[in-house]
C-alpha cells in the first residue's frame, strides 16, 4: 500500500505491515529521503512509490534508520549496492546495523504466536515479504542524540531508547510531525494489538527504558504520528503516550 502525503510532503509505503516514509523537502526539487528499509518483499513497491511520485531512483538521496532490527533495513544494502545512498543510524545502532538478527530481546519469541494467535497472520506476511534473507548494511554517517539531519526533508533526531539502544525518533516540526519509528507503534507485530503502545518484549531491549522515552516523544508535541506498524495517528502524540503508558509491557 503507497498512501501519498499521508502528511505534508510524506509519504507512506506499507508492507507486510511495516512502514516506510519518503521524505520532500517542502521547499520543493526533486530529491527524497527514506525512512527505515522495511523487508526484503518491499523493493519492488519502493520503486513504483518513487515513480508515482515523478521521480527517478537518483533521486533518492538518503537512507535514515530510526533503528537496525531486520524489518526496518530489508532493502537497505541494496539501495546502497545500487545507487550508493549514505545510510544514517544512531552510533549504537551500528552493530546490530552489520547484523540485524542480533537484538536483544526481553521475552522469549517463539511462544508469542501461542499465545496471540492474531498476531500469526503478521507474522506471515513477514515471512513472505522475506524475513529471514535480510543483509545487514553499514552506516556511512551517525546520527547525533539531537541533530537535524542534513538529508531531503531535514528531520530532527529525538533519540528514544528502549526497543533498541539507539533507538531514534524523527520529528519534523514545520509539518507538525513525528516519525515514531517503533519507539511507539500502533500495531503490536507480535501480539496483534492495535492501539498506541511500545512493542513486545520478544523484540524490545528493555521495556522501562522504552516507556521513559515516551517522555522525549511526548515534548515534541507533534499532532500527526507516523509509526513504523500500524496507522497513522492523527490525534496528538501526547494522547498516544498516555495510551501507550496504560498499555505498559507486554
Amino acid at each position: 500500500m503507497f498512501i501519498q502525503n499521508v502528511a505534508p510532503g510524506v509519504h507512506l509505503i506499507q508492507h507486510a505491515n511495516v512502514n516506510c516514509y519518503l521524505l520532500e523537502d517542502l521547499e520543493g526539487g526533486t530529491d527524497l529521503t527514506l525512512v527505515d528499509a522495511g523487508l526484503p518483499g518491499v523493493w519492488t513497491e519502493l520503486g513504483r512509490a518513487i515513480r508515482e511520485l515523478g521521480r527517478r531512483p537518483e533521486d533518492l538521496k538518503a537512507l535514515v534508520l530510526t533503528h537496525a532490527h531486520f524489518d526496518h533495513v530489508g532493502v537497505a544494502r541494496r539501495l546502497v549496492e545500487r545507487l550508493g545512498l549514505p545510510v544514517y543510524g544512531h552510533a549504537d545502532e551500528r552493530t546490530l546495523a552489520a547484523h540485524p538478527y542480533r537484538y536483544a530481546h526481553e521475552n522469549p519469541r517463539a511462544l508469542y504466536p501461542l499465545r496471540h494467535p492474531r498476531a500469526v497472520p503478521i507474522l506471515t506476511s513477514m515471512l513472505f515479504a522475506g524475513v529471514l534473507a535480510v543483509r545487514g548494511v553499514d552506516l556511512s554517517d551517525e546520527l547525533g542524540t539531537s541533530d537535524t539531519v542534513p538529508v531531503p526533508g531535514r528531520p530532527r533526531v529525538v533519540f528514544s531508547p528502549g526497543h533498541t539502544f539507539g533507538h531514534c525518533a524523527l520529528h519534523l516540526p514545520e509539518r507538525d510531525v513525528l516519525l515514531t519509528g517503533d519507539a511507539l507503534v500502533t500495531l503490536d507485530p507480535y501480539t496483534g494489538e492495535t492501539g498506541p503502545r511500545i512493542v513486545a518484549g520478544a523484540a524490545t531491549a528493555d521495556s522501562d527504558l522504552a516507556l521513559r522515552s515516551l517522555d522525549a516523544l511526548a515534548q515534541t508535541g507533534a499532532g500527526t504520528v507516523l509509526t513504523g506498524h500500524g496507522q497513522p495517528w492523527r490525534d496528538g502524540i501526547e494522547d498516544a503516550v498516555l495510551e501507550a503508558r496504560r498499555h505498559g509491557r507486554a
